[in-house]
């Protein structure tokens, strides 16, 4: 980026009065090195930078934008919205509708009630399973990111069977030792730390497919053996499915894997792109929240009808145009484009992807869990990235995120993008 760009200027005024410049710490581009661009505008698959440069999205403002950037549908939906008031601080209808929309589409949840980020809904969802089980321990996965919350900020221990330590400053060592930090896809340990201490136990909680360290899968049965675990002891499920919620499929992951958690928390693509979160599940549970039961929990612009509306919007256009089936089609078409520039580049690292998301690891070991993810070749990524964003091409700005798919993709940034990838690849021999 030239000396004199604006995102330079930008950013160098941004950092004498936010911390470290940016407002989430990703953005910062640490894990990939140089100067964050500042965006100007985004239609449809695009951004346009301040300096004028115009390229293929794959952050997609971190999952909401599932129909791509500035959809009509959902521009219209708030514009009407906002001229009848954009905040009440009373119920409004489209909060109705949009608890509709979700126990309709997510059959484990009965109940739900809406927050105003992921974090809210994690943070919440756990407190309600500590309400409604009258237990304190909560155990968590390593590579599962839940939000800033300071009892899920925390990093496994020295032992196998260690209470949590945090992995914040600011988080003090007893809220971490409430929380048992586990390697994803290893039932020998859930099944030792359930032993141990299952009557403590109120809730686990995880990404069912994690999207914060990469993109990972459940192994074979991991699943339903967190299902028997929990259920044989009397403790909650909570399916964390702020990404994955009605991106996967129309159910979120648990349409795609079968299972029923008992609360789930939800984010993202129900927003349409406005600040938004939910957390919901089976009615005894939910019913333990105020004012119909003794967990506080409330939020002075939760069902924002701006949020609803964007987020109404969204969903169902979605739905209309059975945009499941087209995300899938364009994400076979990016895996196959992927694989065969790997192949051509003569490099044999790991791509993974469900529907619309993915991610290429710069490693060629198998991804099951935070500790193979972490092998990724952190230098080779930080100049594929930058050979891409060089050529029109955003992907995110760590090796451990997601890429996400739009319905505003064409073929054609399909395979412009993979284009790219096949140069960007060629530029670390």
């Amino acid at each position: 980026m030239p000396a004199d760009a604006l995102s330079q200027k930008l950013f160098a005024s941004a950092k004498e009065r936010i911390p470290g410049g940016v407002n989430s710490p990703v953005r910062a581009f640490r894990n990939v090195g140089g100067t964050p661009f500042f965006t100007r505008a985004a239609r449809g698959s695009r951004l346009w930078d301040v300096d004028g440069n115009e390229l293929i999205d794959y952050v997609g403002t971190w999952g909401p934008a599932i129909l791509g950037h500035a959809p009509l549908p959902v521009v219209e939906a708030v514009h009407e919205a906002a001229k009848r008031g954009v905040s009440f601080g009373t119920p409004n209808p489209l909060e109705v509708e949009m608890a509709k929309v979700i126990t309709s589409w997510v059959p484990s949840v009965e109940k739900v009630r809406m927050v105003n980020s992921g974090t809210e809904a994690t943070m919440s969802a756990i407190r309600l399973a500590r309400g409604f089980t009258g237990r304190d321990k909560v155990i968590k996965f390593e590579g599962c990111y839940h939000g800033h919350v300071d009892h899920l900020l925390v990093a496994a221990g020295s032992g196998a069977l260690t209470h949590g330590e945090p992995d914040s400053a600011g988080v003090p060592a007893p809220f971490a030792a409430e929380t048992l930090c586990l390697p994803f896809n290893d039932p020998d340990k859930l099944e030792a730390a359930f032993a141990a201490t299952g009557a403590g136990i109120a809730a686990v909680i995880l990404e069912p497919i994690p999207a914060n360290a990469g993109l990972f899968f459940p192994a074979d049965g991991f699943l339903a053996k967190l299902r028997e675990l929990t259920a044989a002891h009397g403790a909650l499920l909570i399916f964390d499915e702020v990404m994955t919620g009605f991106r996967v499929a129309k159910g979120g992951a648990q349409e795609l894997y079968g299972m029923v958690p008992d609360l789930t928390a939800m984010g993202k693509v129900i927003g349409g792109g406005l600040p938004v979160g939910a957390f919901g599940g089976r009615a005894e549970v939910m019913d333990q929240l105020a004012p119909d039961g003794p967990v506080y929990q409330a939020g002075t612009l939760s069902g924002n009808p701006l949020a609803m509306a964007a987020g109404l919007a969204q969903l169902r256009e979605l739905d209309k145009l059975g945009g499941w089936a087209r995300l899938e089609e364009l994400g076979a078409r990016l895996e196959a484009g992927v694989r065969e520039a790997l192949a051509a580049a003569g490099r044999d690292y790991t791509f993974h992807r469900v529907g619309s998301m993915f991610c290429l690891f710069f490693s060629a070991d198998p991804v099951t869990d935070l500790a193979s993810a972490m092998r990724t070749d952190k230098p080779a990524f930080g100049k594929f990235f930058h050979a891409c964003l060089e050529r029109g091409v955003y992907l995110a700005p760590s090796p451990y995120e997601t890429g996400f798919l739009s319905l505003a993709h064409s073929d054609d940034d399909i395979d412009r993008t993979v284009e790219v990838i096949g140069e960007a690849l060629r530029t670390l021999d």
